[in-house]
């Protein structure tokens, strides 16, 4: 049995306020999934019934555009929740979740996270504060996409990718996107994501090693983003 008392998820989110029997009532509540790149743990309209816990892996969660444009809002790695926005709100998961890289994950029963809610004031007060920052992430991310050029939020969704995933032995940025989900990330076609990486390689501010995406130069890609 995977011990949930030592587990990142637990060290990193609403579930640090959990006391000892608490823990012991999550792991015998939890199931733990396997899912490969590409695959969805849940999609947008789905009701979740529960939350999941990003035990390793990264997933990207996105919502589909009037187009059919996949619009991805937002990375997730280990030692995050996901669904528990909608859980508390009682509707059907407004973004799908899909693995970027394999990724192991557990889930929780509505039930549980209720209860713990419900008897646990440390937790239901992280669990809010914790919807209260994706929240504040959101409206943020929605003033950029106004406020800032193509050109700005590629050159901060690169330092972001660094910063959050870091990079292989080749210097390479260990999470690698394909240039339609970077295109969805920064709100662009992916013909112009094309050209942009392209432009950014001629600047000397990155490298493109085939598909693979190397930072060449953070500090001016840090003035840029600015």
């Amino acid at each position: 049995m995977n011990k949930c008392d030592q587990c990142i998820v637990r060290q990193l989110s609403s579930l640090k306020a959990l006391n000892k029997d608490e823990v012991v009532k999550l792991a015998n509540s939890k199931t733990t999934y396997k899912i490969k790149k590409g695959d969805s743990i849940f999609e947008e309209g789905e009701v979740t019934n529960g939350v999941f816990c990003i035990k390793d892996g990264v997933g990207k969660l996105s919502k589909l555009s009037a187009n059919g444009k996949d619009q991805i809002v937002k990375l997730v790695q280990s030692g995050e929740l996901l669904g528990q926005r909608s859980m508390i709100s009682n509707e059907p998961a407004n973004l799908s979740a899909k693995a970027v890289a394999d990724m192991e994950v557990c889930f929780i029963p509505k039930t549980e996270i209720l209860h713990f809610f419900n008897n646990n004031n440390q937790f239901s007060m992280n669990l809010m504060q914790s919807v209260c920052e994706d929240l504040k992430e959101s409206e943020n991310d929605k003033i950029a996409l106004v406020q800032k050029t193509v050109k700005q939020r590629l050159a901060e969704t690169l330092l972001q990718l660094h910063d959050a995933f870091g990079e292989n032995d080749d210097k390479t940025l260990k999470v690698q996107l394909t240039r339609e989900e970077l295109g969805g990330i920064i709100g662009t076609a992916t013909e112009s994501c094309i050209r942009l990486l392209s432009d950014f390689n001629k600047l000397d501010l990155i490298e493109l090693v085939g598909k693979k995406i190397m930072l060449k130069n953070i500090k001016a890609l840090k003035k840029m983003a600015e």
